[in-house]
């Protein structure tokens, strides 16, 4: 007995302090994931997937029945790096500011998890060989829509968040131009007033999209120096007019669309359908400005893109 608890008191007094040790400290599995999480956050992927699903509907539209399953994954690819580099790259020239931002003050770079040296050479490697990877694999308007895209996001619209109260007009056009670069990727230069199309949808729907978003946080972004309408529109008039303005120019969007070649009369009058309920919902924002009213236009932004898109790709797959 004596014995027994001899070779226990030596085994609890030798093992306590070793496996207190290691549950104090965190294993290398656990940093590397930590650090992998940091390095996905600076992507933005939720945008990103928002962004690559446009750039596979202007692929499937452009190419039509000459699809090619390579050809779409090495634009999305080249597309993907792209869009994850210029986000990393928005995230460093707003760090400052995020670091003002409750909701934006614990992202990587304004929390000191990574530091603005790591950011800028993910990003700009990122950006670099998504370029690089378009220009081997695509036809060059493709390499060059995507070149336009994050030059304009990160060296025009992101400088202009804190200069200009209309930046959000300037950022709607690098912000429509993924749907290009899937068009491009498929039929370059041939067609362009289809893409052309495919950019309008886009450029309109951002507009009230991230007005809706700019009202709801409008204090925030304020305080941190983003000049945005609905910041210097206290009563929201200016915010609901451009609101309602550009989300009724989304009811006749799909009949240009029609017109230049890209989907059917089934996706024309189901775009003016679903313009029709977001374009009432911007006018319950004018008539009631308060963010429940500016939610609900956020709602019905989320849903009008995939249905829209949905729709053109239905009737591309029906006439095919």
């Amino acid at each position: 007995m004596m014995k027994m608890d001899l070779v226990a008191g030596v085994d609890t007094h030798e093992a306590l302090p070793a496996s207190c040790t290691v549950a104090a400290m965190p294993t290398a599995l656990s940093r590397l994931t930590d650090r992998f999480a940091d390095y996905l956050e600076l992507t933005k992927p939720r945008i990103a997937v928002m962004a690559l699903f446009t750039v596979a509907a202007g692929y499937l539209l452009g190419a039509g029945a000459s699809s090619d399953v390579r050809t779409l994954l090495h634009t999305l690819i080249g597309a993907g790096l792209v869009a994850a580099g210029g986000s990393a790259l928005n995230h460093l020239l707003e760090r400052g500011i995020d670091a003002r931002m409750r909701r934006t003050a614990n992202r990587p770079l304004p929390s000191g998890r990574l530091s603005p040296e790591q950011a800028a050479a993910f990003g700009a490697a990122l950006s670099g060989a998504g370029l690089a990877y378009l220009l081997a694999t695509v036809p060059t308007a493709g390499f060059l829509a995507a070149a336009v895209t994050i030059t304009t996001y990160v060296l025009v619209y992101t400088p202009l968040k804190t200069l200009t109260e209309w930046n959000t007009i300037v950022g709607a056009v690098p912000g429509a131009l993924p749907p290009v670069i899937g068009w491009c990727g498929a039929r370059g230069w041939a067609g362009v007033e289809g893409a052309a199309a495919l950019f309008a949808i886009l450029f309109l729907w951002q507009i009230p999209h991230f007005l809706a978003i700019a009202w709801m946080y409008r204090h925030d972004y304020a305080g941190a120096g983003f000049r945005m309408l609905p910041g210097t529109d206290p009563s929201g008039r200016r915010t609901a007019v451009v609101m309602i303005i550009t989300a009724g120019l989304l009811i006749p969007v799909g009949f240009v669309v029609h017109a230049a070649g890209v989907g059917g009369w089934t996706s024309a009058i189901g775009t003016a359908l679903v313009g029709l309920y977001f374009f009432r919902r911007a006018i319950g924002f004018g008539r009631d400005r308060t963010d429940r009213q500016a939610k609900r236009v956020l709602r019905a932004s989320l849903l009008y893109l995939p249905v829209v898109f949905g729709l053109l790709l239905v009737d591309a797959f029906l006439a095919k």
